[in-house]
């Protein structure tokens, strides 16, 4: 038997299909908070993570834009960059990146499939099984580590101290975006709490930048950074000048830098934007090579679908994922700027765990009708009926659906041809409605078509 046999061989998936399935399976085991289960796992793979340099990013929103800019960045400026983020939207492949491209389904069942073998091998040995999250992060590691990344762009997924990706050491630079409260049964009550939680990602001599936060939350992060021999640096949004917004295009001129361009809407972007160029000087003082014309156009190139996301036009369909309070002052900041004196029509889906009273407080005022639907195949959907009624104590006009098709279709009536419809809430039904969106752009064009008597439509 040859060496590709014997790998072949060992290979126990062959599908993305059965990947997942394998990962919702041990899901229903749930969730460990803390670093002994991923540090048992690395160990038996290798410790691959020992091999990579990483930008470590935490917070409480704005995580997977700055990761965006960041290494779109450090990409256009010729480095082997990957990404790590979650949720994600469309695809499960896509929470793991090189260079902005998914992993490949081959590659993806390769080291899960060596992530599978080292968890059972703890299963036997008595130890604690890993949880879905520790072994998706092994997996990810693995493959960043096979595909020799210069540098690593990786988002915590729950707080920082003692989320599994914090099992790293080679930090070079910790991003911390706007702390709010978020996910306060394992963070904590109160700001100080959430921030020192956060602040966990900071490790020895590493740059630590940080969007403007409460003086709170700022006096916990430079504190952190000072008994860990850090460097802080301030991203201080308030300094942006010559601030210019728009759907499609947007401009700022920061620390020296003028006219700096974007293509992500929303008036919070900005914001998300400086820190970005504030992470990028600080790796330029780790010795990466970014110059300016290459900093301008990893800004300007850089996409990041399904935060505030134009869909569709006549109507507008965006999407957004505005999961807790402060996502939703922030979505409802971009509605009042962008679309004034347009009718607006909301379609809501939130998690049973996030405060959707406060969600619904922060956004009910600017719309005209609010849907709500229940998060398809999640177990910690907050259902469209109980939603509704939260809604109906602010707004006179809610209707709970039953799908996300007739969700669509009626949002787009209620809008008309000039109005807006605003999908928002958890991320794992953004994708799905997309998908729906798509479709139905699909046969409207086609209809258009016949109507104009062509004959071909070869959809997009």
């Amino acid at each position: 038997m040859t060496e590709q046999d014997k790998k072949e061989s060992q290979q126990l998936f062959r599908t993305e299909k059965q990947v997942l399935q394998y990962i919702e399976e041990v899901g229903k085991a749930g969730s460990c908070y803390g670093l002994d289960g991923i540090r048992a796992l690395l160990n038996r793979l290798g410790n691959p993570q020992e091999k990579l340099r990483f930008v470590h990013i935490a917070g409480t929103n704005g995580k997977g834009s700055v990761l965006a800019y960041v290494s779109t960045v450090l990409k256009t400026a010729g480095y082997r960059t990957g990404r790590y983020v979650s949720p994600t939207v469309f695809g499960y492949r896509e929470r793991m990146q090189l260079n902005g491209k998914w992993i490949a389904v081959k590659a993806l069942c390769t080291h899960m499939s060596a992530v599978r073998r080292a968890a059972e091998a703890m299963k036997l040995a008595g130890m604690a099984a890993p949880t879905a999250f520790e072994q998706e992060t092994a997996a990810a590691f693995l493959w960043f580590a096979a595909q020799q990344c210069d540098v690593v762009v990786l988002e915590a997924g729950l707080g920082g101290a003692l989320d599994a990706t914090n099992i790293i050491e080679h930090t070079l630079a910790a991003v911390i975006t706007p702390v709010s409260r978020d996910h306060m049964a394992f963070l904590g009550d109160t700001l100080e709490e959430i921030a020192e939680n956060k602040a966990g990602i900071i490790k020895n001599s590493c740059y630590v930048i940080s969007a403007k936060q409460k003086p709170e939350v700022e006096t916990v992060l430079r504190r952190a950074c000072k008994a860990r021999g850090g460097k802080f640096r301030l991203a201080d949004a308030t300094q942006a000048a010559s601030v210019r917004y728009g759907m499609e295009k947007q401009s700022f001129s920061y620390g020296g830098l003028k006219k700096l361009e974007i293509t992500l809407p929303g008036v919070y972007q900005i914001e998300n934007a400086v820190l970005a160029v504030e992470a990028c000087l600080a790796l330029r003082e780790c010795g990466f090579a970014i110059p300016e014309d290459k900093l301008r156009r990893g800004l300007k190139e850089t996409v990041w679908r399904g935060r505030f996301s134009l869909l569709a036009k006549k109507p507008y369909i965006m999407i957004d994922g505005a999961h807790n309070e402060d996502a939703a002052k922030k979505l409802a900041d971009s509605l009042r700027f962008y679309f004034t004196n347009k009718k607006i029509v909301y379609i809501m889906g939130i998690l049973r765990d996030k405060e959707y009273d406060k969600i619904v407080q922060e956004t009910y005022a600017l719309a005209e009708h609010i849907l709500t639907v229940t998060p398809p195949d999640n177990p910690r959907a907050l259902q469209a009926y109980e939603l509704a009624q939260t809604a109906a104590a602010y707004h006179t006009s809610v209707t709970a659906l039953d799908s996300l098709e007739e969700a669509a279709e009626l949002g787009c009536m209620l809008a008309g041809t000039d109005g807006v419809v605003v999908a928002f809430g958890s991320l794992s039904w953004l994708g799905a409605f997309a998908d729906i969106v798509e479709k139905q752009e699909e046969r409207r064009q086609a209809k258009q078509y016949r109507n104009s008597g062509r004959s071909e439509f070869h959809g997009r």
